[in-house]
């Protein structure tokens, strides 16, 4: 599965919304005949753009690794990489066997302050998800729909329930969600 079909719905909502959001400046202004103040939000969007671009290549990035490091491993068990029709249903499968470099590397990703940890994955998600929605917390649940269909996509896509370290990071998430939305009451 690509990580870029995850963040798909969420770069959709983030186009839509802020569609309307100019919509709504526009209409504003044509509607009161007087002068009118807007506080100008080019710097937060240029900022947003480029935590975007920023976070959307280093996943690439990250995840461009993980995939190599995952076809080595199935090459040398004498799998070729298209021969396993879903890459995701293979490593579910658990029937491979990995050197002890891969193993240690696996190991060091997933880790608690780790690239692909709990604590990093969880943090990148909502910064991606706050940097989309233009740090509006009245964004919050639409991000956190999109959130939800991403990982309702990926445990198909796997086939089975993922592993824990999933499990956790949604949680994360969700309550990093949870605390967002809370702004919004505050």
């Amino acid at each position: 599965m690509d990580i870029s079909k995850i963040t798909s719905g969420i770069s959709y909502d983030y186009q839509t919304t802020q569609s309307k959001a100019n919509t709504e400046e526009k209409e504003e202004t044509t509607e009161s005949s007087g002068v009118v103040y807007e506080k100008s939000n080019a710097d937060y969007k240029t900022q947003n753009a480029e935590l975007i671009q920023r976070l959307k290549l280093e996943t690439e990035e990250r995840t461009n690794q993980l995939t190599t490091l995952v076809q080595q491993m199935i090459s040398k068990q004498g799998n070729a990489y298209g021969a396993a029709n879903d890459i995701w249903s293979f490593l579910a499968s658990g029937d491979y066997t990995v050197s002890p470099e891969v193993k240690a590397q696996a190991q060091k990703d997933i880790a608690e302050d780790g690239y692909w940890g709990v604590k990093q994955t969880s943090e990148r998600i909502l910064d991606f998800a706050k940097a989309l929605s233009g740090g509006d917390p009245a964004q919050a649940e639409k991000m956190r729909s999109a959130f939800e269909k991403g990982y309702e996509q990926a445990t198909k896509a796997w086939g089975k329930d993922l592993p824990s370290i999933s499990k956790d990071t949604y949680d994360a998430v969700m309550k990093g969600f949870d605390e967002w939305a809370a702004e919004l009451e505050e």
